[in-house]
């Protein structure tokens, strides 16, 4: 079964290129941006103004082709690419949370934003800490290096 989706708009971001922008929002925390939804979804956006956080969820529109093992930014080993936030996947789909500062019309002011300018978004979610937040036993091969996340830049590895 193959799905096809459309973007129903876009975010600006200050990136132009992949390379030292950072690996995650947590690496963004004072980068600001926008989210332009097109206008024939406007009307979506009614009430998200109540949200102080949402979720994008957008395409890698300058990943080419996936490997199942990657080395990510945040070790030197391999390891399955879904055991990875790497962009270069089966499917290239990323998922940010990011502060909602304002909205204007279509537009969402944004802050934490750590995706590529003219970034296609598929949706936008609002993030609710009672259905977000889950308590995890462990973390995996992360364990001790997610502090390196707010950190750490992209390389042209996964491009």
């Amino acid at each position: 079964m193959k799905w096809m989706f459309s973007p129903i708009g876009v975010i600006r971001s200050p990136f132009q290129d992949v390379k030292g922008m950072p690996i995650q929002a947590s690496g963004a925390r004072n980068v600001r941006g926008r989210v332009v939804v097109d206008e024939a979804y406007a009307e979506g956006l009614v009430d998200i103004e109540g949200f102080s956080h949402i979720l994008l969820i957008y395409i890698f529109h300058r990943s080419k082709g996936y490997h199942l093992t990657v080395k990510p930014f945040l070790d030197n080993r391999l390891h399955g690419v879904f055991a990875t936030r790497a962009p270069r996947r089966p499917n290239p789909v990323g998922l940010s949370v990011v502060e909602l500062l304002q909205r204007e019309k279509n537009v969402l002011h944004i802050n934490g934003v750590d995706v590529l300018d003219n970034t296609p978004l598929l949706d936008i979610k609002p993030y609710a800490p009672a259905f977000d937040i889950v308590p995890v036993s462990s973390v995996g091969w992360l364990e001790g290096k997610e502090v390196d996340a707010g950190t750490t830049k992209a390389d042209e590895r996964f491009l």
